[in-house]
């Protein structure tokens, strides 16, 4: 449903999304400049995706709107509070309440219902948003590693830990009937735009969601490796409720495992763009060879 209207809302949803990942100093500099209610304040714009979008589709509802302009300032406020009652960024029961609140709203998709059909990821992203100002420029954790600026040595990483987690997945994912094997070469522009979209609209908002915050919060409370597991069998549980009607534990088995590779690329040197490339690379050969 290609709208100007949509365009405008794409452009404005995903602006917030690109500027904390190439220009997020320069952005957190600019919003610091602002009093503290201002800064509270300022992601009510959020909303202006979701009017544009429903209008455009006729759609629209009063109360999501208010959903969609009140949900990301009472994200930005829990994690001012948070950032004033643990300075020292160990943990606070604010960032659980955030984490598992954005977590639950995209995985339940308790909110899709507000968007006309085949438009629900402007859902994900508006939250994916919410979560990027309020965390990143609120609260200021640090060793998130939100940058996709992505390095070479980027690249290796997440390569590296896709060939160590590959052999696991197809021993595991054939013999479960998990994966099924398709003996085809895509066009080279089928392939480039399907490890691009993936890599942009789902390995980044994961990874940044369960590695650069969960992960990094729980290393702090209960240190490195329980930290990478604990993550990992959070993340395959995700995926309880997809491409079936009921609990999927072949799919959460096998996520899980690739969470733990997912992670160990991010902590490598604290940095999104390294787990994406893995998450990407699993995700785009397993989409179009083994599903």
């Amino acid at each position: 449903m290609l709208t100007p209207l949509n365009v405008i809302a794409a452009v404005l949803t995903l602006s917030p999304f690109l500027a904390a990942a190439f220009l997020g100093e320069i952005m957190l500099r600019h919003i610091q400049a602002f009093p503290i209610a201002a800064r509270v304040l300022l992601p009510i714009a959020l909303c202006v995706p979701y009017l544009l979008v429903t209008i455009s589709a006729g759609n629209f509802r009063w109360s999501w709107l208010a959903l969609y302009a009140l949900l990301p300032v009472v994200v930005a406020l829990l994690m001012h509070q948070a950032a004033q009652a643990d300075p020292h960024q160990t943990g606070n029961w604010r960032d659980l309440l955030v984490l598992l609140t954005l977590g639950l709203a995209v995985d339940l998709r308790w909110f899709e219902s507000a968007w006309p059909p085949h438009l629900a990821v402007f859902n994900k992203m508006l939250l994916l948003d919410a979560g990027i100002y309020g965390i990143l420029y609120i609260r200021q954790l640090d060793g998130v590693g939100f940058d996709l600026r992505i390095k070479l040595r980027d690249i290796g990483i997440g390569l590296r830990e896709c060939v160590f987690y590959l052999p696991i997945a197809l021993i595991l994912g054939l013999n479960l009937s998990f994966l099924h094997f398709h003996p085809h070469w895509p066009r080279l522009l089928q392939l480039v735009g399907a490890y691009l979209f993936t890599f942009s609209f789902i390995a980044v908002p994961e990874e940044l969601f369960f590695r650069g915050w969960m992960q990094n919060l729980l290393e702090r409370r209960i240190g490195r490796r329980a930290a990478l597991f604990l993550t990992a069998c959070i993340f395959g549980l995700s995926h309880f409720n997809k491409r079936a009607l009921h609990f999927n534990w072949r799919y959460v088995l096998l996520a899980a495992i690739a969470g733990v590779f997912y992670g160990r690329a991010w902590r490598q040197d604290r940095r999104v763009g390294a787990s994406a490339v893995t998450h990407a690379t699993v995700d785009t050969l397993w989409s179009i060879w083994l599903r």
